[in-house]
């Protein structure tokens, strides 16, 4: 019987994780610029990480964690997300006790949930994530959600939509909590039973239920824009206020209350509008946590942050038809006639290497045209041949496989010469 990958997990072949390479390399070179610091965490952690940071109400915790216990009889989960991690880390190594704040990281890596798996939705998938904590100031919002907005215009997408919301401080959410239960409670009964139970305990969660979504009271629940106190207003003009002054378009959209029970204050989605993209259209998703980090059991920090599917941004690019800029020449492909040939090219292909050059040799025994045809699948911008009668001249021919040039040089330079036309 084949062992098969299991069901919701993909293989990323080469010609496919030039992609993923690329797209990772522009985002931490654009956090880089914004003066964001990678932190790699655990795959897996304490399963109570979670359950107290993401919530205990949310369906990830309910449903999708991945959770076992080792050999010493700890309760352990792979990681869902990423920002319950990072704050852990956060605390325990104490950062908020760096000179510089606000603490402003970035992170990238597989996560994993156990849901039904659907296009762009896998159960191990790879989130790049942006969390910055120590800063109540709605500037930093509305650079979070630049940053967020740069990674996929700098990448190639137009076809895009933000979407903002302000959960409001503890005061607004908590008067918004009650006109909530009165609003449902007197027909919670036609809900789901997620709904159900979550009424008391949390039923902002109500209004991001995909079972009962197209219910005739989701429509006319009371909006958290109605609810928001002075200071909150204030906080999410600003941050609008910023948004417009960096030209940056969005949309108010007071439904938006994202799948995590730690957000408050600034909300945010990030939509793809490209023609045949799919159902589900959220690229990116963040919003501010004050609270989470006390939850964890550090110091009053407040927090905001983001996390972006790579696989759905790369089913985005796909539906725009943009073509990344991927390089995928090598350097030279030398090609060899003759035993002793054979042998020298494999000290000059190391000495190519050394020298910083992408290079490559046959290792087939093919004949000289099958080896130019291997050439030519590499892209090699350069074919350098040597035969016996070369060798024992010290000789060596180059072509340039754009031009067509031909050109015949000393071994002793043959290392220079690359330097001088590729350099």
């Amino acid at each position: 019987m084949s062992i098969q990958i299991p069901r919701g997990t993909q293989d990323i072949l080469p010609g496919t994780v030039e992609k993923w390479q690329y797209i990772e390399e522009k985002a931490k070179e654009i956090c880089t610029n914004y003066q964001y610091k990678e932190i790699r965490t655990p795959v897996f952690e304490s399963s109570e990480l979670f359950t107290r940071g993401v919530g205990d109400t949310t369906d990830i915790v309910q449903k999708e964690m991945y959770i076992f216990e080792d050999r010493g009889g700890r309760n352990l989960a792979l990681r869902p997300e990423g920002t319950a991690s990072v704050v852990r880390s956060f605390v325990e190594n104490k950062m908020f006790g760096n000179p510089n704040q606000p603490t402003k990281l970035f992170y990238s890596g597989p996560m994993f949930r156990y849901e039904r798996p659907q296009a762009g939705r896998y159960r191990q998938f790879v989130q790049f994530g942006v969390e910055a904590l120590g800063s109540e100031d709605p500037a930093i919002d509305a650079e979070v959600i630049s940053l967020a907005m740069a990674i996929y215009q700098k990448i190639g997408l137009k076809n895009l939509k933000l979407v903002i919301n302000s959960l409001g401080d503890s005061q607004s959410r908590l008067a918004h909590r009650e006109a909530l239960i009165n609003h449902f409670k007197p027909s919670i009964g036609e809900f789901c039973s997620d709904c159900q139970s979550r009424l008391e305990k949390n039923p902002l969660r109500i209004l991001d239920c995909k079972k009962d979504r197209d219910h005739e009271l989701m429509g006319t629940a009371p909006s958290i824009l109605d609810f928001l106190n002075e200071e909150s207003k204030v906080y999410f003009d600003k941050v609008q206020t910023y948004l417009s002054s960096m030209n940056i378009e969005f949309e108010v959209d007071p439904t938006l209350v994202r799948g995590l029970d730690y957000y408050n204050h600034t909300a945010f989605e990030i939509m793809s509008n490209a023609e045949g993209f799919g159902a589900i259209t959220t690229l990116c998703g963040g919003g501010r946590y004050n609270g989470l980090v006390e939850m964890i059991g550090g110091p009053s920090t407040p927090g905001i942050g983001f996390a972006l599917s790579i696989e759905r941004l790369i089913a985005a690019l796909d539906a725009e038809k943009v073509d990344l800029p991927i390089n995928e020449q090598i350097d030279c492909y030398l090609v060899s006639l003759g035993e002793e040939a054979k042998d020298y090219t494999v000290k000059l292909l190391h000495e190519l290497r050394d020298n910083g050059f992408s290079a490559e040799r046959d290792y087939q025994d093919r004949k000289i045209k099958a080896q130019f045809k291997a050439a030519d699948r590499h892209k090699a911008k350069f074919v350098a041949v040597l035969g016996e009668d070369e060798l024992k001249a010290n000789k060596i021919n180059v072509k340039d496989m754009t031009t067509g040039e031909q050109e015949e040089i000393s071994l002793d330079q043959f290392i220079s010469h690359f330097q001088q036309k590729l350099r």
